[in-house]
């Protein structure tokens, strides 16, 4: 057998980078940047007013001053301010190249009421540059607003749009075909014969990789026999796959169709890890990345994690190839395994927020179905008791 590690390691030394693409930073969330992007135009690109009020030059309150200009957000207009003048102001606005600070409409007697003539101001500003925002203070022209390898979301767009940049070099979402294993598959909803089940694994693995960021291109299923995963393969390189993942087929049975069918295009080993010991991998003459994982759901989903996920984010030239983690106690004992790692379907008790647990959950399916997260239970010759602390990879 071999370690999680080198079998990872394995797979990510497989993958070439996607070439990026030019978006439109309203059509790019959820993608990869390739290249920094830099700030285009100081942000803010003018001193503007942080708040509603007066601009004013230096004063002391209480005070009644002579206002001389009504300052919208988007006005061009610079009025020239005296000592005992004050400009309305609104936020965002410029502020006079003349003013000092900014007096909020609270600080003064009527505020917004107070009417264009006269203000009277009853809280001094605090010093120079009270309630204004300095040009350049939030990023200056040429300086690194997100860094390359960086996964786009709404928060990062505004800052990249706010700094003046309109496109940027991210990379497409990777193209992927799942392909279940199986003669005892059917559709999920139609009839069922003795021997026959619902084929979920397709469902499972396209919803997993579509919230790695994957576009599916393909999703099917084939036999025991003959030559179905080569043909999967074939129509899926004619939709533009970079990954094809087959589910079932990998182990030691006698009718392992993607171990029987594509022994000069994968390796096929037993991996250190419960569930999902039996692994496959390779890549076609083109360039596809060939997964064959195990046909038991959960071990399909651990498997998943551990590889292709990972290798999905390696394609797109992400710099977080995992999920989050987090350290939590076991809500119960755990038998440990000397030999491999575990992973575990936990469900995380949020109750204490100072102290979460994580319950493993059933097992199959529905434990999967109501789990949070995978705990990864460490080699050991000790077996674990409530309270330890283990690693949990949150879903």
């Amino acid at each position: 057998m071999i370690d999680v590690a080198d079998h990872l390691a394995a797979v990510l030394g497989a993958v070439r980078p996607l070439e990026p693409e030019q978006r439109d930073v309203a059509a790019a969330r959820g993608r990869v940047l390739r290249h920094p992007v830099l700030a285009r135009v100081d942000v803010p690109g003018f001193d503007s007013s942080a708040m509603d009020g007066f601009a004013v030059r230096e004063v002391t309150a209480p005070v009644t001053l002579r206002v001389i200009a009504d300052l919208p957000a988007g006005t061009r207009d610079d009025p020239r301010m005296d000592a005992g003048d004050a400009a309305r102001i609104m936020t965002g606005a410029p502020v006079p190249t003349d003013a000092t600070a900014v007096v909020p409409f609270e600080d003064t007697e009527r505020g917004l009421a107070g009417g264009l003539e006269h203000v009277s101001v009853v809280v001094a500003p605090r010093g120079p540059g009270a309630h204004i925002r300095a040009r350049g203070s939030d990023v200056r022209e040429g300086e690194l607003v997100v860094a390359e390898g960086i996964r786009l979301n709404a928060a990062r767009l505004g800052a990249i749009a706010a700094a003046g940049v309109g496109t940027v070099s991210v990379s497409r979402a990777p193209r992927v075909a799942v392909v279940s294993t199986g003669s005892e598959l059917q559709p999920a909803g139609e009839p069922l014969r003795r021997g026959q089940i619902p084929e979920s694994n397709s469902v499972l693995l396209a919803g997993l990789a579509e919230e790695a960021g994957a576009e599916i291109v393909l999703r099917t299923s084939v036999g025991d026999e003959g030559d179905g995963p080569r043909d999967a393969i074939a129509a899926a390189e004619a939709a533009g796959a970079d990954v094809v993942v087959f589910s079932g087929g990998v182990s030691a049975g006698a009718y392992e169709v993607v171990k029987n069918t594509l022994g000069d295009l994968m390796r096929f080993d037993r991996v250190r890890m419960q569930p999902g010991k039996p692994q496959g991998f390779g890549r076609t003459p083109s360039g596809t990345l060939l997964f064959g994982l195990p046909g038991n759901p959960v071990s399909a989903a651990v498997s998943f994690e551990l590889f292709v996920r990972p290798a999905l984010r390696a394609l797109e030239g992400d710099v977080e190839l995992g999920r989050e983690t987090l350290r939590v106690a076991l809500a119960a004992g755990r038998r440990a395994r000397p030999e491999r790692v575990q992973y575990v379907p936990v469900r995380l008790d949020r109750s204490d927020p100072a102290r979460w647990m994580a319950a493993p959950t059933a097992h199959g399916t529905r434990g999967l179905g109501d789990a949070d997260g995978l705990a990864i239970i460490p080699p050991s010759e000790r077996d674990l008791e409530i309270g330890d602390l283990v690693t949990v990879t949150r879903w």
